[in-house]
């Protein structure tokens, strides 16, 4: 499918893209992700409507609370422009607007919560505590490098598909396949998670003398089974955390 030409000048979409990176920063209770939207489509809305009175016009249909996941609202963002270059050519009715960011807003939440929050981030966390024995000290930078490398790309890639096909941005998604990398990155987490627990039960382990090794790495795998037990049954997360530190430290005092 060949894909239609762009509503506004790439510089115009890159000055939009930009900013809706910072959809968060005018977060509020009452219209959550509102100010954010109009900030990064004001460059767009200035340039399909030179008139100052159907800007304001334009402005205004975008008043409505707009909610959904940060990094998936690139879509939304892509689309409403998609859309407004139609309003504003005679195209489309206002309404195709409205309809279209209230269609995905719900949908488009729950997938990037499913991919990005549940997903890519505990699977990239994983891996990059399995090579702080490489890395050491940079583990942090590994983890915020390959995160944003992904989401930054993810979010360019979900703007300008936005941008150039409107609601067929769904068709899009589908042949992306995001459930599908979710479970995998899932996967990752928990084989990698599973190898990093088996790695610090043996270092524990070996900083014990004698017949205390294998007592520390058996009690170091079993305190990681207790802690995956008591995740899967949604135990109060802080009561686990100051469990575990209460019993690291009663184990230092007796070993």
């Amino acid at each position: 499918m060949t894909a239609p030409a762009r509503p506004i000048p790439s510089r115009v979409a890159w000055r939009v893209f930009w900013r809706s990176l910072f959809l968060q920063a005018g977060f509020s209770p009452e219209a959550m992700q509102t100010l954010g939207l109009l900030y990064a489509l004001a460059p767009a809305l200035k340039h399909l409507y030179p008139d100052e009175a159907a800007q304001q016009e334009a402005t205004r249909r975008h008043l409505s609370p707009f909610n959904t996941h940060p990094y998936a609202a690139a879509a939304i963002v892509g689309g409403i422009i998609f859309y407004e270059a139609k309003v504003a050519r005679g195209e489309e009715p206002p309404e195709a607007v409205t309809r279209f960011k209230s269609a995905l807003m719900g949908p488009l939440a729950a997938l990037g919560d499913g991919f990005f929050w549940l997903s890519l981030r505990p699977a990239v966390g994983v891996l990059a505590c399995a090579l702080v024995p490489v890395v050491g000290f940079f583990a942090p930078v590994v983890f915020l490098a390959l995160y944003n490398a992904v989401h930054l790309s993810a979010r360019a890639w979900l703007f300008w598909q936005g941008l150039r096909y409107g609601e067929a941005v769904v068709v899009r998604l589908q042949t992306a396949k995001v459930p599908m990398w979710s479970n995998r990155l899932r996967l990752v987490s928990a084989t990698l998670a599973g190898a990093l627990g088996a790695w610090l039960a043996l270092r524990f382990g070996a900083l014990a003398e004698g017949a205390l090794s294998v007592g520390v790495a058996l009690a170091t795998l079993a305190v990681g089974g207790v802690t995956v037990l008591a995740a899967s049954r949604r135990w109060n997360p802080y009561w686990l955390l100051y469990g575990m530190a209460g019993a690291a430290v009663a184990g230092g005092a007796f070993l």
